[in-house]
Formats: C-alpha cells, structure tokens, sequence
C-alpha cells in the first residue's frame, strides 16, 4: 500500500488531523512524566524499612503532677509490657521512625571545621535493636551501663557510644570498617561505634532517611514513647491490651496513643500516595480522551468517505484492504503525533527537574508511551474500519 494517497487525504482534511495530532502529543508529554513520577513515588512508599514493621506497636504517654518520675515509670511500663504473652520485645524509643518527625546532626570521623554527614537520631535502650527488629550486622547491642536518663529537656550532651547504619558507615567512613571508631559531633565530642545495624529508615522526608545514629538514651519527661515488637499475628488483640494495662499502672500519665507503625507509615506517606491516586486519574483521563478523538475522527472520515470507499470496492477493494488503509492512515498520524509529544515530554520532564528537583525523565518510559499510543490507535480505530469496510460497492453509484 503507498503512503501518498494516505498523506494526501489527510492533507484534504488537515483540521481535524491535526487537532487529534496534537492531542496525541499532548497525551505523550503528560502521561510519560506522570508515569513517571507515578512509578518513584511507588518504588518510594514501598521501600523496605529495615525494621520488622507488621509486628510493631508504638505507645505514647504523657506523664503530669509533682509524683510523676520518668525513669521509674519507665521501669515498670517495660516490665508489665515485656511480661505480657505474645510480646517479643520492647524498649524506649524516641522518636517514632518513619512518623515524619525526628532530629538531625552532622557528625564527622575527626573532629574539626570540615563538614560533617548528615544522620537522624534516634534514642533507644538496651533491647532497642531487639524491639526494632533491626539486622545487626558487626558489634553489638547497647548494655544496660551505657543507657543515659535525661531530665533535662534543653541538654544536649553526647553519648559515650552510638549504634549507626550501613549506609552512614559508609557515608563518614567510606571502605574502612566503622566498628570500634569514633564519631564526633559539631561540638567534637565523641562517640564510639559499638554497633552496625543493615538497614533502616527514618524520617523520609530528608534526602538520605537511610543516615540513622542509634544512641542509648531515655527521653526527658514529660513524653515517654515506647516500641514494642509482638509475636505475628497478635498486633491487634495486644493494642487494646496494652493501653489497657498501662492506663490501669499509673495514675500520673495519659496513654495517649497506642498505634501500629503501619498507621505512621500511611501517615507519612499519605501525600505520595494522593499525588500517585490523582496521576492516575489524570492518565486515565487523557488516554480515554485521545481514544475517543481518534475514533470520532475515523469516524468522520468513514462518513465522508463512503463513496470513495464503495468506488474502491466496487473496483476490486477486499475488506482487508479497506481496514488496513485506515490503519495505516491512523498509524501515521500518531507516529507524527507521537514524534512531537516525545520532544514535549523531555522539554516537560526538564523543566520538572529543575523547578522541582526531581529526576530527568527516563527515555524508556517515551518509548513505552509511543508503543502504548500505537496499540491505543489501531485498538481505537478498528471499529470506525471495519463500518468502513462493511459499506457496499454499490453505494458508489447511489451518489452519482
């Protein structure tokens, strides 16, 4: 079949050619980078946590009047927590990981002017990496000894060890081993590594959530926060059953939350999964937008075709040649639909780069939209061709 009597009836009707070539252009541009960006905020909500966060519950409690003392309710809260059936293990925690609050610091391998890296930090005790359910990979846990009581809310003084991450070992002391070295802080007090742990997320609205220094501390009052890792299975029953216990253990604190990490996990990452829910509309929609051009526009063609299209048959046409000239005709124009979306999309997805820091759009996800718009054509037109090649050679007299 030659292209040149195809090109030339386009040309005839170009208006309409060109309004659905623009709107499959459109269509490209929008729906590759919103794929895009549909598929990191994915990958982002799904990324592992390090932590075994189906079996963690987390408790808040807030302690009020002169009789109230920290270290003491502290104690027993963990006794009667770790004494109930179906708790693996619990600790002191603050803050919650993952709850979209937290600290940061720079810490360096030597003390001095130079910048330091980045991490979150966390308070924990002894059990803390036990209750997490994190992967200590070289050293060890905190001991008892080592754990700090604040009651001070202002201090900010620097503890004698630290557990940190793979990745912040790596990032302050690149190759080498970290275990057994020291870590200083802006102030050059130091701290040992006693402990690495594989994995871990923590606030991951920071570009590097995955930067975690652990430090045996117990939070000042008045908030105490625990983590309590349970056997699997038994996260629901044992919420309501330890909020009722530690109500029920001292009459100078509130029990202000005893919730799961999956409702903070859902909390903090409740803005990704809108932006992801309202980028799928937004596909949906132009997809099903440009399908419907494209049909409407083969349909008109059909109409003002049909005498053309019974001469043809009246000729010697078969149906399938019929169904293939608008296929043919359809793939043109969006190929010259999709060739210039394919420029709208990297002009697009640069701008989204440097107005929003975001990464430049991967070439694959454009050769995936062109593909995707080829099919979505000939799916699209399909119908309009086969009215077309329904029409009967005789229709090309009836018009004479």
């Amino acid at each position: 079949m030659e292209l040149r009597p195809i090109l030339s009836a386009l040309l005839r009707n170009k208006t309409g050619a060109v309004l659905v070539g623009l709107q499959i252009a459109l269509t490209l541009a929008v729906v590759a980078n919103a794929a895009f960006i549909i598929m990191q905020r994915i990958e982002r909500i799904h990324r592992p946590t390090g932590m075994d966060t189906d079996n963690l519950i987390f408790v808040e409690t807030y302690g009020f009047g002169p009789a109230y003392d920290q270290r003491d309710t502290a104690r027993r809260d963990l006794d009667i927590i770790c004494s109930t059936p179906g708790v693996v293990a619990a600790s002191p925690i603050n803050p919650v990981p993952l709850s979209g609050a937290g600290s940061m610091s720079s810490f360096l391998r030597e003390p001095g002017p130079e910048r330091g890296v980045n991490a979150s930090i966390y308070s924990i005790d002894e059990h803390g990496i036990e209750a997490l359910g994190l992967k200590l990979v070289e050293g060890r846990s905190f001991n008892e000894q080592e754990i700090q009581y604040t009651s001070d809310p202002s201090a900010s003084d620097f503890v004698p060890s630290v557990i940190i991450t793979r990745d912040f070992a790596k990032a302050l002391f690149g190759d080498e081993s970290a275990l057994g070295k020291n870590v200083y802080d802006g102030l050059g007090r130091s701290a040992v590594v006693v402990g690495i742990v594989d994995h871990m997320l923590g606030w991951v609205h920071w570009d590097t959530p995955t930067r975690i220094l652990l430090q045996p501390r117990i939070a000042s009052p008045p908030k105490l926060q625990y983590v309590v890792r349970v056997e699997p299975g038994s996260r629901d029953a044992l919420i309501a059953e330890l909020e009722r216990k530690l109500a029920d253990l001292n009459p100078n604190r509130a029990v202000t939350a005893v919730r799961p990490h999956d409702y903070y996990i859902e909390r903090t990452y409740r803005v990704d999964n809108r932006m992801v829910a309202f980028l799928s509309v937004i596909v949906v929609l132009m997809i099903s937008v440009t399908a419907l051009g494209i049909v409407g526009l083969a349909s008109f063609y059909v109409n003002v075709r049909r005498k053309q299209i019974g001469t043809r048959r009246a000729v010697g046409a078969r149906r399938i040649d019929i169904i293939r000239y608008f296929m043919v005709e359809n793939w043109l124009l969006t190929t010259g639909g999709a060739l210039i979306g394919a420029v709208l999309a990297f002009a697009f997805g640069q701008w989204l780069s440097s107005a929003y820091a975001l990464p430049r759009l991967e070439p694959m996800y454009v050769v995936v939209g062109v593909v995707l718009l080829w099919i979505l054509g000939l799916a699209a037109v399909f119908v309009p061709a086969r009215r077309a090649a329904a029409i009967p050679p005789a229709i090309a007299t009836r018009t004479v």
